[in-house]
């Protein structure tokens, strides 16, 4: 059976966590909102449980937690959320970078639709955007700053730190996409110049929908968001609806063991690069991403003369991987994230992504490499195969 090797697209859900959902889905039914019987204050309590669990990882307040359905859905919040702020105080630029996930780049777009100027920064070569850049596009008037912590896409961690630092004396909330790094990168997100992070429960060993986006007070004051949806009034206002009593549950146990054992997970992951690293050297790969800023548990490479999709179709026994982000696999165009590291085609259309968590096995390298080489040209027919290099080479 193939090795799962994707998991910044979704990892596997951690035992302890799915027996915490399993209480809530069955003997724990409550709803939340019902305080007048036990079933109900139970749920509420494991609700506000998990509030001071998410909020333990970040340095947050039990009070700055919204419950949401996913990063996409905080995403929305934290910059849909800001435009009516924006307008009434004539705040209306926004920067952000050309490599962002979607679901921050599409609300950029609507709110460019809406009468906003956004300024995209573009990265450096490997993957970085230079916080210096961040600092030159802002202006008097600049109303959001937002970056994400780590690209899905490359696995490179952006200079969160030094943004928030050269943004001190500026108004500007500052909005992070945390939801490749949150849990697993503890320090950046703890610092209380970062206004809005947003996190998704999947990446982290909690189930999918459930996710949250933090609104860190500052001066006494929380963002001042508008709700995108109305009814109900839960999550401070801002997010109506029923609460998903078990996914929020299976999310405060995902925080609580995350900032338990992030040490030793982090471990276990630069552990499997090492191998990986060595392994795979034999088929020559060419890195899409600065390795010495990329998170233990995410690599983004090219091997020379070889498509993407051809590739993952030929070590699809082996190990299942990915052609860059799982959210923009339907779509034919390369990746907007190394178009805009202005990589060459040939080097974007050979991108893979190989992603993996403390819980991953290794695979069968030799199986992975006889499997490219199957697809691939000799350039003369007597050489030596990679698979023979690498049993020749350093173990």
């Amino acid at each position: 059976m193939a090795v799962y090797l994707d998991c910044a697209a979704t990892a596997p859900v951690d035992p302890r966590v799915q027996r915490e959902v399993m209480t809530y889905l069955g003997a724990e039914f409550g709803n939340a909102g019902s305080r007048h019987h036990g079933f109900g204050s139970r749920a509420r309590s494991a609700v506000e449980k998990a509030r001071v669990q998410v909020a333990a990882v970040v340095g947050a307040t039990r009070g700055e937690i919204v419950f949401t359905s996913g990063a996409t859905e905080s995403n929305n919040l934290a910059l849909l959320g800001l435009a009516e702020h924006g307008a009434r105080t004539g705040r209306t630029h926004l920067v952000s970078t050309r490599i962002e996930h979607k679901s921050v780049l599409e609300p950029l777009q609507a709110l460019s639709g809406r009468g906003f100027e956004v300024t995209l920064v573009s990265p450096e070569r490997g993957g970085w955007v230079d916080p210096r850049s961040i600092l030159e596009a802002v202006r008097q008037d600049t109303l959001l700053v937002s970056v994400m912590q780590v690209n899905n896409e490359t696995g490179v961690i952006q200079p969160v730190p030094e943004i928030a630092r050269l943004l001190q004396n500026h108004p500007a909330y500052l909005h992070v996409d945390a939801a490749q790094g949150f849990g697993k990168e503890i320090a950046p997100l703890r610092d209380r110049r970062i206004d809005l992070i947003s996190i998704s429960g999947h990446k982290v060993y909690a189930p999918k929908g459930i996710g949250v986006l933090v609104t860190r007070r500052r001066s006494g004051q929380r963002p001042p968001l508008t709700p995108l949806m109305h009814g109900g009034g839960q999550e401070l206002g801002l997010r109506p609806g029923t609460l998903p009593v078990p996914l929020i549950a299976g999310l405060g146990k995902a925080s609580e063991l995350a900032l338990a054992e992030y040490r030793e997970r982090n471990a276990a992951c630069r552990r499997f690069k090492e191998i990986l690293l060595r392994k795979l050297q034999p088929l020559n790969p060419v890195f899409n991403g600065d390795l010495d800023r990329t998170v233990p548990q995410i690599i983004n490479l090219t091997l020379p003369g070889i498509g993407s999709e051809e590739a993952i179709e030929a070590v699809s026994q082996v190990a299942a991987i990915s052609n860059g982000s799982a959210c923009t696999s339907t779509s034919e165009s390369c990746s907007h994230v190394l178009s805009a590291q202005r990589l060459d085609e040939d080097r974007m259309e050979g991108a893979l992504r190989l992603s993996w968590c403390h819980l991953s096995r290794q695979p069968d390298w030799n199986g992975f490499i006889r499997a490219i080489e199957a697809i691939s040209e000799p350039e003369h027919p007597d050489r030596l195969t990679a698979l023979e290099l690498g049993q020749a080479g350093p173990a």
